[in-house]
């Protein structure tokens, strides 16, 4: 369940939100909590004054002491210090992962600014953090308060009908949403693609991915840096270890194991151990069955082999392009990009370029330039690429 309450000098604002639709079932059902708490109970003298007039001249503020009150009442009834949150055009912009922050934590208080605002020196003591919904100026932060519930509350299990529907929402994974269409299936000479109708789930599913990245590309492709590409790459995604470049000419069962552990957390399709002779192999599968996640080669041309056949298609070979080097090659998030646009499997070789034993397709700036290990590079290109 999520709690929240609301300081508002305006609670019947309110009514309609917490009672109706989604919300409105929510609050009924228990999911979801939310106390209204008038400031003007809290204000001071017969006409229970909240706000004064800004030194230096301007329009009416909040008060701070009045302010301080009301929250110290609301704070006395949790047990523990409430998450303080201050809608403002003057915050950070609310995004998907602040209200997965605010989802986190078990009570949440919004203060609903009006006029000028709130004193700042309430805001630098008691608040946590200044959220914006967007460059512009509301006449209060009600409207923000109510749209900082409404998201919150369709990560709270059971909200929701279908929990994929909350997955597949733009931001929650960092893309956008794919479009969405109804009855008729013909309107104005524009007909619904016919994928859609055609009752496979594995090829609608698949449309729907691909949209979702086309329309990420050509509308926000600034949110590539917030999101994982895990589901939205065409093919798979492989990571390939060379045992010539390891000192030992062999990983050992601890690195290997480690590196295993690290690729299929962030969903690797496959770990490709390069051995390059019979006695490394042996070694190699000694620590790694070929039956496990990671899959043993000779050279890297029957690694490649490999993929092309399984992928049926021509991978993206990525490599890194070495610390200090003048050649061209990709900041991460553009890479991002391109492996998108590019619509096929990809193949990311964890080492600098002078330690490659082929021609990459392209180059990735080395993670720290330079400074990490094998496994800090993967670690790093996973979490780049495949994190949530």
């Amino acid at each position: 369940m999520a709690c929240f309450s609301i300081l508002t000098a305006f609670p019947e604002f309110f009514g309609d939100f917490l009672s109706t639709s989604i919300v409105g079932r929510a609050v009924k059902n228990g999911l979801l909590h939310v106390d209204l708490v008038n400031l003007r109970d809290f204000g001071k003298g017969n006409y229970r004054q909240i706000d004064d007039y800004s030194f230096g001249s301007g329009g009416m503020v909040l008060a701070a002491p009045v302010l301080k009150n009301a929250l110290d009442f609301i704070s006395g009834a949790y047990p523990d210090k409430p998450l303080v949150v201050y809608p403002s055009p003057q915050g950070t912009l609310l995004t998907q992962e602040i209200i997965e922050t605010l989802f986190h934590h078990n009570q949440v208080v919004i203060i609903c600014g009006h006029y000028e605002g709130l004193d700042e020196r309430f805001v630098e003591r008691y608040v946590d953090i200044e959220v914006s919904v967007g460059d512009c100026v509301l006449t209060g932060g009600e409207i923000p308060a109510m749209a900082i519930v409404d998201a919150v509350s369709r990560l709270v299990p059971g909200v929701v009908g279908k929990s994929e529907a909350v997955e597949n929402d733009s931001f929650y994974r960092g893309m956008l949403d794919h479009p969405h269409y109804t009855r008729p299936a013909s309107w104005e000479g524009m007909d619904v693609p016919a994928v859609l109708v055609s009752g496979n789930a594995a090829d609608i599913k698949k449309w729907r991915r691909q949209n979702a990245v086309e329309r990420t590309l050509k509308r926000r492709p600034d949110l590539l840096s917030r999101s994982g590409l895990g589901g939205y790459i065409e093919g798979g995604f492989y990571v390939v270890l060379d045992s010539s470049v390891c000192s030992n000419f062999v990983y050992t069962e601890a690195e290997l194991n480690e590196l295993t552990v690290l690729c299929e957390g962030y969903g690797v399709t496959r770990l490709l151990v390069v051995a390059w002779s019979p006695a490394n192999r042996d070694k190699l599968l000694g620590c790694v069955p070929e039956e496990n996640f990671a899959k043993v080669f000779l050279s890297w041309g029957r690694a490649l082999e490999w993929v092309k056949k399984k992928e049926k298609t021509e991978p993206l070979c990525v490599g890194l392009s070495g610390a200090g080097s003048k050649d061209e090659a990709y900041h991460w998030v553009e890479l991002k990009r391109v492996l998108l646009e590019r619509k096929t499997s990809v193949i990311f070789y964890p080492y600098a370029q002078g330690e490659i034993g082929f021609e990459p397709d392209v180059l990735m700036r080395e993670p720290q330039n330079g400074r990490l290990s094998v496994i800090g590079n993967v670690a790093a290109i996973l979490d780049r690429f495949m994190g949530c």
